[in-house]
């Protein structure tokens, strides 16, 4: 990778990939919805579109750029929990009748947030190594097999490690495995829908970017940023 070399649309493919990240962890998530007879969060409407932004980014920029990008979600994340733990411990002015509704809305457990942040973690760098690797074995064909098999295994990993880790205890271990199950076949049915804006996006840019990254000496540590 050259780290001299500018790009036209990177930067704001990074910016977007934080804000979706931070509202589907901020707006939606503590919101059950009811639609098409299923019930379900909220956030997986919008959750999966970070890892849509992750195989764009692997697949056109590489593995260590999208690296960047996920380090910088990490970080977007920690900086919410903080802001959100220290406002919600700040004593409200008696005259402002609104500190329940903040703390039902941007409340969570700190098991929840945990629990949260480390899927991301895993789970996005599960899916940018698994697609960077299926680019070098399809020899750059196929990109249909790559977006959706990354995503399959990351958002796996995710689901994994999130829901176990924040609800066993709390719920009913048969309903933790149900939702885990139902809400990770949702992700991966959103992500094949979606395949199309993929294509469509992945080639724009690396016609305007003049780039098609392959990561065959790349080092795929999560811990090296360059």
């Amino acid at each position: 990778m050259n780290p001299k070399r500018h790009y036209k649309y990177y930067d704001f493919i990074m910016a977007a990939f934080v804000t979706v990240l931070i509202c589907a962890n901020s707006i939606a998530a503590s919101k059950v919805v009811h639609l098409w007879g299923f019930s379900f969060g909220a956030g997986i409407l919008f959750f999966p579109i970070s890892y849509l932004f992750g195989d764009i980014l692997t697949e056109v920029y590489g593995y260590a750029r999208a690296r960047k990008v996920v380090w910088a979600g990490f970080g977007a994340l920690i900086f919410m929990s903080a802001m959100s733990t220290t406002v919600l411990k700040m004593p409200p002015d008696p005259s402002w009748p609104h500190q329940a509704a903040f703390e039902t809305v941007f409340g969570s457990t700190p098991r929840i947030v945990f629990a949260s942040i480390l899927a991301y973690f895993c789970g996005e760098f599960v899916n940018s190594f698994v697609l960077a690797k299926m680019k070098i074995w399809t020899k750059g064909k196929q990109l249909y097999a790559r977006t959706i098999g990354s995503t399959v295994v990351g958002e796996l990993i995710d689901s994994l490690i999130f829901y176990p880790l924040a609800f066993i205890g709390i719920w009913p271990t048969d309903l933790v495995v149900k939702v885990m199950i139902s809400n990770y076949i949702l992700k991966v049915i959103w992500e094949v829908l979606a395949t199309p804006f993929t294509y469509r996006v992945v080639n724009f840019l690396k016609r305007v970017e003049n780039e098609d990254y392959n990561d065959t000496n790349t080092n795929f540590s999560p811990f090296v940023v360059k």
